[in-house]
């Protein structure tokens, strides 16, 4: 049986969990449940970070004990998750006496070797990174991450010789490809690694830090936070003889790893993590995979402007299961997302009360008006309407597990809403309250491939909106609990499962309407009926554009950029001047989006160039192209890009 092993990081306690936090736990959850549908054997890890330099500062400043500040911050981090409803089977501390024990072995195996040594340094210290900086990692003098000058500190330490496996690494990098997903991110460590790779600082003096892990060769010293918490993903397994670690990361076989993060701590994770493994003699992990950053209108979230999203603040206001779907179905992973209650509400209303509610609600109600409730027969498809159904669930089932490997769950979701389009177009087609009075023959069989459809769908849905789909799995009248089912039995078409009465059930996605909402809309469409109002219209057919030949169309290029720099055009409210990327030639262009997107959130996107228009001067700048973007519904303004990451200067056909 096939094994997969699924780590988040452990989330450092100096604060309570967010959006972000919520996020990359949902969408290992997700990946984990997706896995077990299938059959693999999953284990799942997760845990809390609770050392260093900014737990003992928040310690401090909360009048507690370093301890009881980890205890009650981890608390509300593992209540989360159960409110959450997260299904790992590990929650690990690094508090917690196996850990430190597995940390403390570890380094006393690498001194050994002689990878560690004792000696001075001198360095630009960040102590929210908790990290040393060399001067050209800085911007302007300041960490590149809290935009703070770091403090210059002086002391000895022990060292990890990391440089030592720079070659090492970047052979490893270069033999597996795919070891850091995306792409742009493995392109990244690259980057890193162009220059000579220093050693790594590894301990704090205990006259400047107590909390920590104490070296075992020298207990005047603490362990670095890095050290300590990346071995949270071998101690959770009882490193070196424990039978977790032989099933999913020591034996014979391939270490199968994958570890989820975000893109914050990729350096630690894809730099430090394979040295300290390489120096221990253990293997590398499979998988690296790196999701961007979710940002809010007004850019970053911050916890000083009061930008934080609180996760089950907007379970309770809108929905356990809305709310992983849209955080699944809205980033494209790897990239950054844009968060906004806009446009959570717009998702649960157009896809999940309008396409997959509606479709539910229309198919019971069917089913107990003309069946009475009975489950309609099983009957060999006698149509090419009915033979698309199983073709597409099919089809769904093949192109969701293939996103899935990747962590694409954008792309998974996009795959078996074909199903509940197809089948709602089925409905409209067919029309089965005709049926009912001119073919009651043919009634039952369009009303069985549309339970089927339905039951096909939720059991794939499942794993992204567990409670719901259980739910309509009961509302469809099938006894077995969704949880228990598997792709290999219950996943078949026409395959055989307890069943009782089909009983249409209360609304599953009740469409939502705030104020909020209605003003946007109501403010695009005014917008939109004026523009209309003023346009002449020279097309063939009145209120429509004019037409163009393909040779016009044609006269386009079209190609895909990786944005490189973003910041704001000075005096200007909308214009972001960006520095693109078309493989080989770096442009610069102006876009009206800063409303929209921070300048600092569009770094690393990519974007859909005209490349062949004239340059023109906005605002001082001189703009070489033009960004294609879309306004949605509610007025804002949405980046075209790629489904997935291409390289730059690619053309668009």
């Amino acid at each position: 049986m096939s094994r997969f092993y699924i780590t988040t990081p452990i989330y450092y306690v100096n604060a309570t969990p967010h959006l972000g936090h919520a996020y990359t736990t949902i969408l290992a959850d997700a990946t984990a449940r997706f896995r077990r549908l299938f059959g693999e054997t999953v284990y799942f890890l997760t845990g809390t970070d609770e050392h260093g330099d900014k737990i003992a500062q928040a310690a401090a400043a909360a009048g507690e004990s370093p301890q009881a500040y980890a205890d009650r911050i981890s608390g509300v981090f593992q209540e989360t998750w159960r409110r959450l409803k997260i299904t790992h089977d590990q929650f690990i501390r690094t508090t917690a006496a196996p850990h430190r024990k597995v940390v403390q072995r570890i380094l006393q195996k690498i001194y050994e070797s002689g990878d560690i040594y004792f000696g001075e340094y001198g360095g630009q210290y960040c102590f929210g990174c908790e990290r040393f900086y060399a001067e050209r990692e800085l911007t302007d003098g300041k960490c590149p991450d809290h935009l703070t000058v770091p403090t210059y500190i002086k002391e000895q330490n022990y060292f990890f010789r990391m440089g030592k496996y720079r070659e090492r690494l970047l052979r490893h990098l270069a033999a597996h490809p795919d070891c850091i997903r995306p792409e742009r991110y493995r392109n990244e460590v690259l980057a890193f690694l162009k220059d000579p790779l220093e050693d790594l600082c590894i301990s704090r003096p205990k006259a400047r830090l107590q909390w920590g892990i104490p070296l075992p060769f020298d207990d005047r010293y603490v362990t670095y936070v890095w050290f300590d918490a990346l071995i949270n993903y071998v101690s959770a397994l009882g490193y070196p003889d424990g039978d977790l670690y032989a099933k999913f990361w020591g034996g014979e076989q391939e270490p199968i790893a994958q570890h989820l993060i975000g893109k914050d701590i990729l350096k630690p994770h894809g730099i430090y993590w394979p040295t300290m493994l390489w120096a221990a003699g253990i293997p590398v992990y499979r998988h690296l995979n790196v999701h961007g950053y979710w940002t809010v209108e007004t850019g970053k979230m911050s916890k000083s402007r009061g930008t934080v999203v609180r996760p089950l603040d907007l379970v309770d206001r809108y929905g356990y299961d809305a709310f992983r779907y849209f955080l699944l179905r809205e980033m494209v992973f790897g990239l950054d997302a844009t968060f906004s209650e806009e446009a959570l509400v717009s998702r649960l209303n157009a896809d999940l009360a309008n396409d997959l509610g509606n479709l539910v609600s229309r198919t019971c109600t069917m089913l107990e008006r003309y069946l009475q409730g009975r489950i309609p027969r099983s009957s060999p498809a006698a149509a090419g309407s009915d033979m698309e159904l199983p073709r597409t669930v099919e089809a769904a089932k093949t192109a969701a597990r293939s996103a899935v490997e990747g962590f694409a769950w954008h792309r998974a979701l996009e795959a078996i809403w074909e199903i509940v389009t197809l089948a709602n177009r089925y409905i409209d087609s067919v029309k089965p309250w005709e049926l009912a009075k001119r073919h009651p023959a043919d009634l039952e069989r369009v009303l069985y491939h549309l339970w089927e459809a339905i039951r096909q769908a939720a059991l794939l849905l499942s794993p992204a909106m567990p409670d719901a789909c259980a739910a309509i799995w009961r509302q469809l009248g099938i006894a077995l609990p969704i949880l228990e089912a598997r792709m290999s039995t219950e996943g078949k078409w026409g395959a055989p499962v307890p069943t009782g009465l089909v009983q249409k059930g209360e609304a599953l996605f009740p469409r939502v309407e705030t104020a909020a909402v209605r003003a946007k809309v109501a403010a695009a469409q005014g917008r939109a009926a004026a523009g209309a109002s003023q346009r002449k219209t020279t097309s063939e057919r009145p209120g429509e554009p004019p037409l163009l030949t393909p040779e016009e169309f044609g006269r386009l290029e079209l190609r895909v950029a990786t944005v490189v720099g973003a910041e704001a055009v000075p005096k200007s409210k909308k214009l972001v001047k960006l520095r693109v990327d078309l493989g080989g030639e770096q442009r610069t262009v102006v876009a009206g989006i800063l409303q929209d997107y921070s300048p600092e959130a569009l770094v690393g996107r990519q974007v859909i160039l005209v490349v062949n228009l004239k340059p023109a001067t906005l605002m001082g700048v001189t703009s070489q192209g033009m960004v294609l973007a879309a306004t949605a519904p509610d007025g804002r303004v949405v980046l075209l890009q790629p489904d997935r990451e291409v390289p730059p200067g690619s053309p668009v056909k």
